[in-house]
């Protein structure tokens, strides 16, 4: 309660949570495009699916010490970490909610001489939705953990490093305080992420 009380929780909070949204924005982006382009273009899918299928089932964590070695120790490291923990899910739902699309829906368009960008925007992406949407759910929890373990590894603030590092002077009444403090962040998180769901798919979980 001291921590709260005197707001000094504020800072590496924030700095946790500005971590976290850089990396999971930018995943976001990166896995709804490439998942829109692999599942529109056979061309693409036949020449980026090898590479994410190599890629995807390697445990990220055992990433970050090459990234390390690669891009040093810091912020840029500490979002890539971040971004391909997301990425991965994001992409495989929406490349899978793309190729699941009922083609009439796409014969309709293509009958009325819709343009490729039009069909994207207001067939394509309105009907994979709810398929985005679970992938980004999947990616949050995903992302919030290794944006905790990068602070951990090579954070100078933040609650991964405040947790760490009160574990090894052994005050372990403030380092569960601040574990309280992280799963608080993780159920607000949590509790966005639903309204916002059902802000752009109202119909989901309706009987």
């Amino acid at each position: 309660m001291a921590i709260v009380a005197s707001g000094k929780f504020l800072g590496p909070l924030w700095h946790t949570f500005a971590l976290f949204a850089t990396g999971y924005a930018i995943a976001c982006a990166l896995g709804v495009g490439l998942g829109v382009a692999m599942g529109t273009s056979p061309a693409l899918y036949g020449l980026l699916e090898p590479l994410v299928e190599i890629i995807r089932p390697i445990p990220k964590p055992a990433l970050v010490p090459a990234l390390f070695l690669f891009l040093g120790i810091g912020k840029t490291t500490m979002v890539t970490v971040i971004v391909l923990a997301v990425l991965f899910p994001v992409l495989i739902n929406t490349l899978q909610g793309v190729r699941g699309l009922d083609p009439v829906l796409l014969d309709t368009a293509r009958t009325f001489h819709v343009s490729r960008f039009r069909t994207i925007w207001t067939v394509v992406l309105p009907a994979t939705l709810p398929m985005i949407l679970a992938g980004m759910r999947l990616g949050l929890g995903l992302g919030l953990v290794l944006a905790i373990l990068a602070e951990m590894l090579a954070g100078e603030t933040g609650l991964g490093f405040l947790i760490l590092d009160l574990q090894r002077s052994f005050q372990i009444r403030e380092m569960f305080a601040w574990i309280v403090i992280l799963v608080a962040l993780g159920g607000g998180l949590t509790v966005a992420f639903d309204a916002m769901e059902k802000r752009f798919v109202p119909w989901r979980g309706r009987a």
